[in-house]
C-alpha cells in the first residue's frame, strides 16, 4: 500500500509535465495552421472618466487650466476631456514666441519605434462656435524626435490640420519636400464627434505605411517613406523615435478655442 502511495506521488507530477507540454504545443501547433492571425497588442487606452489625466499623458505641452474632464459632451461612456485655448497661453520654452498650445502628449514609455506597425484611434469634438480662420492650427500629430533639439525640419511627419473650415491630413518626410496634402474634407465637421484611425509604419525608406480612416471611411492609403532620414543634414540619429500629441496647436490669434477628445487607444499590429 505504501509502494503504491509513493508510485502515485511520483507519476502525478510527471502527468502534471505531460499535460503542460501537450497544451503548449497544441497552442504552437494552431498559431501555426493557416489563416491563422497573431495577437495585437493594446499599448495603452484612455477613456477619459477620471477626474485626473492619465499617467499615459505628460502635462508639459499645456499650461494649468486648460484641461478639463466634463461631461456636457463625450463619445461614449460619461467624460471626455476638453483642452482650450486662448490667446497668451504659452508652455515656458516658448514664452515671446508666436505658438500657442494645449495639448496631450504621450508619454516617453509609449514612443513609437521605427519599422514596426502602430494603430492609433481617437474622437475628437469640435464646436459649432469654432472659429473659422485661416490661421495655422495642428489637432493632432506624430514627430519624430529630435535628441540635438535643432534638426531640420522639425516639422511633424503626418498632422491633421483644420484651417478656414476644412480637415486636412498632411505627410512630409524629404529633406527638401514640401508638405504633402493626402487628404482634405470641406464638409461641416462642427458639433459632432470625429473618430480618427491611424495605422501606421514609420519608416525612412519606401516600406513606410500610412492608412487612415474618418468616422469609418478610409480615406488615405499610401506606401512610402514616413519618417525624416538620418543625415548630418537633417541632424536627426539612429535610433528613430516617434511620439504622438493632440489637442490645440496654432499661431496666435485672439479667438479661444476648445476641442473635445474621448476613446483614445494605441495598439501594436502584427502586421498591415
Amino acid at each position: 500500500m505504501i509502494k503504491k502511495m509513493i508510485d502515485l506521488k511520483i507519476a502525478i507530477p510527471i502527468l502534471y509535465k505531460q499535460i503542460i507540454i501537450a497544451i503548449i504545443l497544441l497552442v504552437v501547433f494552431i498559431s501555426l495552421l493557416p489563416g491563422c492571425k497573431a495577437q495585437n497588442a493594446i499599448l495603452a487606452t484612455d477613456d477619459f472618466e477620471t477626474d485626473t489625466l492619465n499617467k499615459i499623458w505628460t502635462n508639459d505641452k499645456f499650461i494649468p487650466g486648460a484641461l478639463n474632464m466634463q461631461s456636457h459632451h463625450v463619445r461614449t461612456g460619461k467624460k471626455a476631456a476638453t483642452l482650450t485655448l486662448h490667446q497668451g497661453d504659452q508652455i515656458d520654452q516658448e514664452k515671446g514666441t508666436k505658438f500657442e498650445r494645449a495639448e496631450l502628449i504621450e508619454s516617453k514609455i509609449l514612443n513609437s519605434s521605427e519599422n514596426l506597425n502602430y494603430e492609433y484611434s481617437f474622437s475628437l469634438f469640435l464646436p459649432d462656435n469654432f472659429p473659422n480662420v485661416p490661421t495655422r492650427l495642428v489637432i493632432a500629430q506624430w514627430k519624430q524626435k529630435c535628441s540635438l533639439g535643432d534638426c531640420v525640419p522639425n516639422n511633424p511627419l503626418i498632422a491633421v490640420r483644420y484651417v478656414s473650415g476644412e480637415l486636412f491630413i498632411t505627410l512630409q518626410t524629404g529633406i527638401e519636400s514640401e508638405r504633402v496634402v493626402m487628404y482634405k474634407i470641406s464638409e461641416n465637421l462642427l458639433n459632432k464627434w470625429n473618430d480618427f484611425k491611424f495605422q501606421i509604419r514609420f519608416s525612412e525608406k519606401q516600406n513606410g505605411r500610412l492608412i487612415v480612416w474618418l468616422n469609418e471611411k478610409k480615406v488615405v492609403n499610401f506606401s512610402g517613406m514616413t519618417a525624416y532620414p538620418i543625415a548630418n543634414s537633417t541632424g536627426y540619429k539612429d535610433p528613430k523615435v516617434f511620439y504622438f500629441k493632440f489637442g490645440l496647436y496654432r499661431d496666435t490669434m485672439p479667438q479661444p478655442m476648445t476641442i473635445g477628445i474621448d476613446n483614445y487607444k494605441k495598439s501594436q499590429l502584427q502586421k498591415l
